[in-house]
């Protein structure tokens, strides 16, 4: 399903429930089987996630393996998309921690357990409400170091996408250049994004009957709520976008921030049209050679990369969002909890599966690892559209300055 329905369905289940509820508080049948969708759409999600995240991963870092015959452009190349997505994660942590606008507004649900049990208690990186940095750190560990048998069957996110990842670069590395593994994992990886498919066709049915559920505690204040983060989310990622990327673009290349705005704009308006990095893709790589005086050998290996690998918007969003979600569900996090969230954001987002929707997908993966309730997507979706637009022009923007750096230091 198209995603720009998304805000349309959910509004017209909000207003049916709440109209439900007003005129027809005695209709017990209608609110079980809205419940009983609500619950089977959550249990074929958490299906799918776990393999979804170590097949895509595994294959996507497999793909890689061309930058160990790039030499130093593929180690610049990934050094720097992991620098400036650290650098839109650590915005956002400081974003959340001394502003949040959204407290004023009284929580969503006061009680999560309300909801049901959508989450899984093992897969949660801390307990709600640790304060403790030893503790965080050592749950870490213990959460990354884990059996991959044990980190599946317990979706246990980071875990999954630890062992992935090193699995995946310990391949790449020792697989001669014509092994069939990495083939057969990326076949792996489509099944699983045939599964996740199937899956999102019952979102609508899905979205519906969660909305339908919560109809009856959406109000004014928690709309007011979503536009404060609307705000937040918006600001924080137009920093990063004309602050932080243009001044490294101007330290690499010598171009001044109007100079290189002015350079990637059509690539950037493209983005923002479309949503879609790799649509972009075509666009970016003519604007790199022909504005950006990047060759096209080099061009052709940084851009494919950054389109799937460099999600600095994506980061920054999921984070922030994830920290307002907590507190419009009753999630208790503390300072440890919020750098959990970011970490689980930076890393989900550098290996975010290539499926529609995929920021949703990302979303998931850090929701589940601090205990936040699924159903907390469905709020987001009601703003969900309008952002990605945005930050998808943001990474395009990031991948174009990634061009540059390459330019200078390999």
């Amino acid at each position: 399903m198209n995603s720009h329905w998304f805000a349309p369905l959910i509004f017209a289940a909000a207003i049916f429930g709440w109209l439900t509820a007003t005129a027809l508080p005695d209709v017990v049948w209608l609110d079980q089987i809205t419940q009983l969708l609500r619950t089977a759409f959550f249990s074929a999600l958490k299906m799918v996630i776990a393999p979804l995240i170590f097949f895509s991963l595994i294959a996507g870092v497999m793909q890689l393996r061309a930058s160990s015959h790039m030499g130093r452009l593929g180690g610049v190349t990934i050094a720097y998309y992991l620098t400036t997505t650290g650098i839109a994660v650590l915005i956002g942590l400081i974003v959340v921690l001394f502003y949040h606008p959204w407290t004023a507004f009284p929580p969503l649900v006061e009680d999560p357990s309300v909801l049901g049990d959508l989450t899984t208690q093992s897969a949660r990186l801390i307990d709600p409400g640790d304060g403790s940095t030893f503790s965080l750190l050592s749950t870490l560990l213990q959460r990354m170091l884990i059996n991959p048998f044990n980190a599946l069957a317990q979706m246990n996110v980071l875990g999954i996408l630890v062992v992935a990842i090193l699995f995946g670069l310990a391949a790449a590395i020792t697989l001669p250049t014509d092994s069939a593994l990495p083939k057969i994992f990326d076949e792996l990886a489509q099944i699983t994004y045939k599964l996740a498919g199937w899956v999102l066709t019952t979102l609508p049915i899905g979205l519906f009957a969660i909305t339908f559920q919560l109809a009856q505690r959406i109000d004014f204040s928690t709309l007011a709520a979503l536009g404060q983060l609307v705000g937040v989310v918006f600001g924080a990622t137009l920093f990063h976008g004309l602050i932080v990327l243009p001044a490294i673009a101007w330290r690499v290349s010598g171009k001044n921030p109007l100079q290189f705005l002015r350079a990637v704009s059509q690539p950037m308006v493209t983005a923002l049209l479309t949503s879609s990095s790799a649509a972009t893709l075509p666009l970016s790589m003519r604007t790199a050679q022909e504005k950006l005086g990047l060759d096209q050998a080099r061009s052709a290996f940084v851009l494919p990369l950054g389109a799937t690998a460099n999600m600095d918007g994506t980061a920054l969003f999921e984070g922030i969002a994830a920290v307002f979600l907590a507190y419009m569900f009753g999630i208790d996090l503390g300072t440890t909890g919020v750098i959990a969230i970011f970490l689980v954001a930076m890393l989900s987002s550098v290996g975010a599966p290539g499926i529609p929707s995929g920021s949703m997908a990302g979303m998931q993966m850090v929701l589940l690892a601090v205990g936040i309730p699924l159903e907390a997507i469905g709020l987001l979706l009601l703003i969900e559209r309008p952002l990605d637009t945005f930050r998808t022009a943001i990474n395009v923007e990031g991948d174009l300055v990634g061009c540059l750096v390459a330019k200078r230091f390999a």
